[in-house]
């Protein structure tokens, strides 16, 4: 009967899931269907716009030939005007004076008639009609501005949609998922020399396999990629996988999305779990900062007179309460006491891990760590046998520690600017690394008997955590080398108590 059930089970399953996938690609189709009306009208737009444009072109070019056939003929018609003006002019001149000449024929007194041809030879001389060219200045030639545009319309004769770029090719073996950064690289099924230039797009999603058109994220682009690869860098890791397409283009069209692909970007990310934290800790988002106010007034009614006349600072000459025995803690049951600390609010189970965690300047003690669940209340990071930590004091003798079972060891190297803690829980490394070099300054090695959570502790001042990192490659290759380089917390010195 159960074997009939689990068989009848995974039908159901097996079922479901293609239900699911049939149900995806009706979404695909859909989208697609839409998308054919959608572009379809924008490419009639674009195709309007394209001969609208050409008209426009047209017109200028006619109206500009137009004008200069104005200009010529009025340029000749005004040379010519001038020349014919010149021409009747020089003639009613010369008629005037002929018909002077045949008047001075009818001079009957020699006396008189003698003075004629030298007043006559003068006024000849001098005529205007002596002076004139007899050719026209400009012919009725208008030839040279005729046009022929047979190449022309031969050329828009043979206009037709331009050749659409194929859809580039994506080898997920030739991509690579490295240190926060993903490197696509993608290949033309045949040689186009009319690219100009690819479109990258990507999103973060957390399911495997093709997109899915109700991804809640939408596409990012990273246009005008010249080559046939491409990095994308200083990713958070936030979801477990994105999702890739890649389109050509040339100067005019874009070609179709390249089938896209899913790689596996998987990172842990976490918050900070608010109902752990201590009531002097302001918590927000990935950031905690110590608030001397926060909670004063609930911690006086838990404290009642115990707490009378006790200072702030943490003092280190109080006793850590280790052996009590530990008990879980339940979502109401915050840090309190001395013990200014958060915890992350997921488990590490197994799988090796990273994160980086940065204070600021005048942050006067912090500590950053890992513990199991069950820590106490009252106890402080590395103060028990059930978390590790390195510790960072700037108040009054400043000391860099890494401490395990109120035990420490001091580490004689810098602080520096960015801590990264490395978590390998199966094989039982708690390493903390210089975030910006991969300088390793400590290494715990142990063995890990209950799911572990990041821990922090803050006093006067402020942290910084970022999640959503790989385990940069850096630090892989240091782990792979380290082999008891440093310390284990078995080597931790007794902490004055």
């Amino acid at each position: 009967m159960d074997t009939q059930k689990e068989a009848l089970q995974r039908i159901i399953t097996t079922l479901a899931n293609k239900n699911d996938e049939i149900q995806n690609f009706i979404d695909t189709l859909s989208h697609v269907l839409k998308g054919v009306q959608v572009n379809s009208t924008k490419v009639l737009s674009d195709l309007d716009e394209e001969f609208d444009s050409l008209y426009s072109v047209l017109e200028e070019m006619k109206e500009s030939m137009t004008n200069g056939i104005k200009q010529e003929q009025a340029h000749k018609t005004q040379e010519l005007q001038n020349q014919l003006s010149q021409c009747t002019n020089a003639l009613e001149s010369s008629e005037e004076l002929l018909e002077f000449a045949s008047r001075s024929m009818d001079i009957k007194e020699p006396e008189e008639f003698t003075k004629v041809p030298k007043f006559f030879n003068r006024r000849v001389t001098m005529a205007a009609a002596f002076r004139l060219s007899l050719k026209p200045k400009l012919s009725d030639n208008m030839t040279h501005l005729m046009v022929d545009f047979s190449q022309e319309r031969q050329m828009l004769q043979s206009l037709k949609f331009l050749p659409v770029p194929k859809a580039p090719e994506i080898d997920p073996a030739d991509c690579l998922v490295a240190d926060n950064c993903v490197t696509v690289a993608w290949r033309m099924p045949e040689e186009d020399n009319k690219i100009d230039h690819y479109v990258l797009e990507y999103r973060k999603t957390n399911y495997d396999g093709l997109p899915r058109v109700k991804d809640e994220r939408c596409w990012e682009t990273v246009d005008n990629i010249k080559g046939t690869e491409y990095m994308l860098s200083g990713l958070k890791f936030d979801s477990k996988f994105m999702n890739f397409r890649v389109r050509a283009c040339n100067k005019a069209v874009a070609g179709e999305y390249s089938d896209p692909i899913t790689l596996e970007t998987k990172a842990l990310t976490f918050g900070l779990d608010n109902t752990s934290s201590h009531l002097n800790l302001k918590v927000e988002d990935s950031y905690v900062e110590w608030d001397p106010m926060g909670g004063k007034s609930q911690e006086s009614k838990v404290k009642g007179k115990e707490n009378k006349g006790r200072s702030a600072t943490p003092s280190p000459k109080r006793t850590s309460v280790t052996s009590r025995p530990s008990v879980g803690r339940g979502s109401r049951d915050r840090f309190t006491g001395e013990s200014y600390t958060v915890l992350g609010d997921t488990a590490i189970e197994s799988g090796q891990h990273y994160w980086e965690v940065k204070a600021q300047k005048d942050c006067k003690s912090y500590s950053v760590g890992v513990s199991y669940r069950t820590i106490g209340k009252f106890d402080q990071l590395g103060k028990t046998n059930t978390s590790w930590c390195l510790h960072v004091n700037n108040w009054l003798q400043a000391t860099f520690a890494a401490k395990h079972n109120n035990k420490a060891k001091a580490l004689e190297v810098a602080v520096p600017d960015r801590l990264g803690v490395y978590c390998d829980f199966d094989g039982g490394h708690l390493s903390f690394y210089n975030a910006d070099t991969k300088q390793l300054l400590y290494s715990f090695k142990t063995k890990f008997t209950q799911p572990v959570v990041p821990g922090f502790m803050v006093w006067c001042g402020g942290i910084t955590i970022c999640t959503g990192l790989q385990v940069p490659s850096a630090v892989r290759t240091l782990q792979k080398t380290e082999n008891g380089m440093s310390g284990s917390s078995s080597s931790l010195t007794s902490v004055a108590q």
